[in-house]
């Protein structure tokens, strides 16, 4: 499960760059395809904030409950709401730009620039103050249950899996083409 995780979190990084690359084209006057923006905003709504948060959650209350000595981590699910707050707001902002909507430039770059760096802080800060605890207090057993309280939230990743999933076809193109 942990392995899991560190896997989502190199896929969120891969898909984070991209989004600071557009941010980046935008700042220089370049334009940019706002559909393949949202797609990668529409992934991380769709699969980071309904299975891999949940995920994170689960393993995190497993742990406060099984090891109550534990550093409480209370900026966790805090860190999980602002980034869904975040994706809806700028998942707003281009979904009124793909409508033919006028948005301030400086508008959805400061979105784009506000999402990217709330989403790097949080995977850095799990990575550097989550990961370590679960990998030291956590033994097979404990895993083993983790599991099996997961099992419900788990959802194969549509991006990243080998399955014939079209979803996000054009963001997987994308991804294919830039390696």
């Amino acid at each position: 499960m942990l392995n899991r995780l560190m896997r989502d979190h190199k896929h969120i990084a891969i898909l984070l760059k991209i989004l600071n690359k557009k941010r980046i084209l935008l700042e220089s006057g370049e334009s940019v395809n706002f559909n393949l923006v949202r797609d990668i905003v529409e992934y991380m709504q769709s699969y980071a904030e309904h299975s891999h948060h949940p995920l994170e959650d689960v393993i995190y209350e497993y742990c406060l409950d099984k090891y109550p000595e534990l550093p409480r981590l209370a900026r966790l699910n805090e860190e999980h709401q602002d980034l869904v707050a975040s994706s809806a707001s700028l998942m707003s902002t281009l979904n009124l730009i793909l409508n033919d909507v006028v948005v301030a430039k400086e508008k959805l770059i400061g979105d784009l620039s506000s999402y990217v760096s709330a989403q790097e802080a949080h995977m850095l800060f799990e990575e550097r103050e989550l990961f370590p605890i679960l990998a030291k207090d956590l033994n097979d057993e404990d895993w083993h249950e983790i599991n099996e309280r997961c099992l419900n939230k788990l959802m194969d990743d549509p991006l990243f899996s080998d399955d014939d999933n079209q979803l996000f076809d054009e963001l997987r193109n994308y991804l294919s083409l830039s390696d």
